[in-house]
Protein backbone atom coordinates (compact mmCIF):
# COMPACT_ATOMS: atom_id res chain seq x y z
CA UNK A 1 0.00 0.00 0.00
CA UNK A 2 1.33 3.33 -0.60
CA UNK A 3 0.75 6.72 1.16
CA UNK A 4 0.38 9.48 -1.76
CA UNK A 5 -0.11 13.14 -1.27
CA UNK A 6 1.24 14.61 -4.19
CA UNK A 7 2.60 12.93 -7.34
CA UNK A 8 6.40 12.87 -6.16
CA UNK A 9 5.27 10.98 -2.94
CA UNK A 10 5.21 7.21 -3.28
CA UNK A 11 6.45 5.46 0.20
CA UNK A 12 4.56 2.82 1.59
CA UNK A 13 3.03 4.13 4.85
CA UNK A 14 4.53 1.55 7.07
CA UNK A 15 8.30 2.20 5.99
CA UNK A 16 7.72 6.08 7.14
CA UNK A 17 10.33 6.80 9.60
CA UNK A 18 10.57 8.78 13.28
CA UNK A 19 11.90 12.55 13.09
CA UNK A 20 15.25 12.45 14.36
CA UNK A 21 14.41 15.13 16.64
CA UNK A 22 12.12 13.05 18.26
CA UNK A 23 13.48 10.10 18.61
CA UNK A 24 16.67 12.04 20.11
CA UNK A 25 14.52 13.67 22.82
CA UNK A 26 12.83 10.59 23.75
CA UNK A 27 16.54 8.85 23.55
CA UNK A 28 18.11 11.39 26.33
CA UNK A 29 15.69 10.03 28.86
CA UNK A 30 15.24 6.59 28.31
CA UNK A 31 18.31 5.27 26.52
CA UNK A 32 17.00 3.02 24.46
CA UNK A 33 19.23 -0.03 23.35
CA UNK A 34 16.53 -1.72 20.85
CA UNK A 35 13.94 -0.43 17.62
CA UNK A 36 11.20 -2.71 18.00
CA UNK A 37 10.21 -2.24 14.91
CA UNK A 38 12.33 -1.01 12.08
CA UNK A 39 12.70 -2.34 8.58
CA UNK A 40 16.29 -3.54 7.66
CA UNK A 41 17.35 -0.12 6.00
CA UNK A 42 15.96 2.31 8.99
CA UNK A 43 16.84 1.65 12.47
CA UNK A 44 17.04 3.94 15.16
CA UNK A 45 19.52 1.77 17.69
CA UNK A 46 21.79 -0.59 16.90
CA UNK A 47 20.15 -3.61 18.53
CA UNK A 48 16.75 -3.78 16.49
CA UNK A 49 13.71 -5.99 15.48
CA UNK A 50 11.31 -5.88 12.67
CA UNK A 51 8.77 -7.26 10.75
CA UNK A 52 11.31 -10.18 8.92
CA UNK A 53 12.24 -13.58 10.03
CA UNK A 54 14.22 -14.76 12.35
CA UNK A 55 13.77 -11.43 14.45
CA UNK A 56 9.48 -10.84 13.75
CA UNK A 57 8.96 -8.77 16.53
CA UNK A 58 5.63 -10.00 17.09
CA UNK A 59 6.77 -13.89 17.31
CA UNK A 60 9.91 -13.58 19.67
CA UNK A 61 10.54 -12.62 23.09
CA UNK A 62 11.70 -9.19 23.39
CA UNK A 63 13.18 -9.34 26.91
CA UNK A 64 15.09 -12.17 26.14
CA UNK A 65 14.93 -12.66 21.72
CA UNK A 66 17.74 -15.60 21.52
CA UNK A 67 18.89 -18.08 23.99
CA UNK A 68 22.33 -16.96 25.92
CA UNK A 69 21.42 -13.30 24.75
CA UNK A 70 20.91 -11.03 27.95
CA UNK A 71 19.03 -7.64 27.29
CA UNK A 72 20.34 -5.27 30.00
CA UNK A 73 18.28 -2.76 30.92
CA UNK A 74 15.23 -3.61 28.46
CA UNK A 75 14.15 -0.42 27.18
CA UNK A 76 12.91 -0.25 23.77
CA UNK A 77 11.78 2.64 21.00
CA UNK A 78 8.47 1.23 19.41
CA UNK A 79 6.90 3.39 16.29
CA UNK A 80 4.62 0.38 14.79
CA UNK A 81 3.32 -0.36 11.46
CA UNK A 82 -0.22 1.28 11.29
CA UNK A 83 -1.87 -0.40 8.90
CA UNK A 84 -3.58 -3.81 8.50
CA UNK A 85 -4.10 -4.04 11.98
CA UNK A 86 -0.22 -4.03 13.14
CA UNK A 87 -0.90 -1.17 15.08
CA UNK A 88 -3.40 -3.36 17.34
CA UNK A 89 -0.93 -6.34 17.39
CA UNK A 90 2.18 -4.26 18.08
CA UNK A 91 0.54 -2.37 21.22
CA UNK A 92 -0.90 -5.69 22.90
CA UNK A 93 3.27 -7.15 22.08
CA UNK A 94 4.46 -3.54 23.87
CA UNK A 95 2.05 -4.23 26.94
CA UNK A 96 2.71 -8.05 27.32
CA UNK A 97 6.05 -6.99 26.64
CA UNK A 98 6.32 -4.64 29.41
CA UNK A 99 4.52 -7.34 31.69
CA UNK A 100 8.03 -9.36 31.67
CA UNK A 101 9.99 -6.27 32.92
CA UNK A 102 10.76 -4.47 29.50
CA UNK A 103 10.03 -0.76 29.21
CA UNK A 104 8.66 0.62 25.61
CA UNK A 105 7.73 3.84 24.77
CA UNK A 106 5.73 3.92 21.99
CA UNK A 107 5.24 6.87 19.18
CA UNK A 108 1.20 6.08 17.73
CA UNK A 109 -1.73 7.71 17.09
CA UNK A 110 -3.86 9.64 19.12
CA UNK A 111 -6.84 7.41 18.17
CA UNK A 112 -9.07 7.55 21.41
CA UNK A 113 -11.82 6.25 19.30
CA UNK A 114 -10.49 2.89 18.20
CA UNK A 115 -10.24 -0.53 19.95
CA UNK A 116 -6.64 -0.80 19.89
CA UNK A 117 -6.28 2.45 22.22
CA UNK A 118 -8.88 1.09 24.82
CA UNK A 119 -7.38 -2.51 24.86
CA UNK A 120 -3.42 -1.41 25.40
CA UNK A 121 -2.74 2.27 25.23
CA UNK A 122 -5.17 2.53 28.32
CA UNK A 123 -3.26 0.35 30.14
CA UNK A 124 0.24 2.09 29.92
CA UNK A 125 1.75 4.01 32.73
CA UNK A 126 1.67 7.20 30.94
CA UNK A 127 0.80 9.20 27.71
CA UNK A 128 2.57 12.39 26.46
CA UNK A 129 1.22 14.16 23.72
CA UNK A 130 2.91 16.21 21.15
CA UNK A 131 2.16 20.08 20.31
CA UNK A 132 1.63 20.05 16.69
CA UNK A 133 1.79 17.36 14.24
CA UNK A 134 5.34 15.39 13.76
CA UNK A 135 7.13 14.88 10.02
CA UNK A 136 7.55 11.65 9.22
CA UNK A 137 10.34 11.44 7.25
CA UNK A 138 10.02 9.70 3.90
CA UNK A 139 11.40 8.89 0.46
CA UNK A 140 10.31 9.95 -2.54
CA UNK A 141 10.61 8.01 -6.28
CA UNK A 142 13.78 8.88 -6.55
CA UNK A 143 14.98 8.00 -2.99
CA UNK A 144 15.44 11.84 -2.04
CA UNK A 145 14.35 12.21 1.66
CA UNK A 146 11.27 14.28 2.12
CA UNK A 147 9.22 14.67 5.34
CA UNK A 148 5.01 14.49 5.68
CA UNK A 149 2.51 15.09 8.26
CA UNK A 150 -0.19 12.37 8.32
CA UNK A 151 -3.56 13.56 8.99
CA UNK A 152 -3.70 12.49 12.87
CA UNK A 153 -2.19 13.93 15.99
CA UNK A 154 0.69 11.60 17.17
CA UNK A 155 1.50 10.74 21.17
CA UNK A 156 3.94 9.07 23.31
CA UNK A 157 2.59 6.32 25.15
CA UNK A 158 5.35 4.57 27.99
CA UNK A 159 4.76 1.23 29.22
CA UNK A 160 6.70 0.79 32.64
CA UNK A 161 6.00 -0.80 35.27
CA UNK A 162 8.58 1.38 37.76
CA UNK A 163 6.15 4.82 36.73
CA UNK A 164 2.99 2.80 38.34
CA UNK A 165 1.47 5.54 40.54
CA UNK A 166 0.99 4.74 44.49
CA UNK A 167 -2.62 6.24 45.86
CA UNK A 168 -3.17 7.73 48.71
CA UNK A 169 -3.88 5.07 50.67
CA UNK A 170 -0.83 3.08 51.47
CA UNK A 171 0.61 0.16 49.57
CA UNK A 172 -2.22 0.29 46.70
CA UNK A 173 -1.47 1.02 43.44
CA UNK A 174 -3.29 2.97 40.56
CA UNK A 175 -2.62 0.77 37.97
CA UNK A 176 -5.17 0.78 35.96
CA UNK A 177 -5.13 4.59 34.94
CA UNK A 178 -2.14 6.41 32.81
CA UNK A 179 -0.26 9.58 33.85
CA UNK A 180 -0.68 12.34 31.15
CA UNK A 181 3.17 13.46 31.30
CA UNK A 182 4.74 16.78 29.83
CA UNK A 183 3.53 17.82 26.49
CA UNK A 184 5.96 17.27 23.64
CA UNK A 185 7.30 20.04 22.01
CA UNK A 186 8.99 20.00 18.77
CA UNK A 187 12.73 22.24 19.45
CA UNK A 188 12.60 25.33 16.89
CA UNK A 189 14.58 24.85 14.26
CA UNK A 190 15.18 21.54 13.77
CA UNK A 191 16.22 19.63 10.50
CA UNK A 192 13.94 16.47 9.82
Amino acid sequence: MSHQRKSKIVTPKDEWETPQWLFDLLDQEFHFNCDAAANRGNPKCDNYFGPFPPMDSLKIDWVDPTPNHIWLPKVFYLNPPYSAGNIDKFMQKAYEESLKGAIVVCLVPCATDTRWWHNHAMKAQEIRFIKGRIRFVGYDDESKQIANSPTFSSCVVIFDKSRWRVSDIPGQIIADIPRIGPTIERPRKVKM
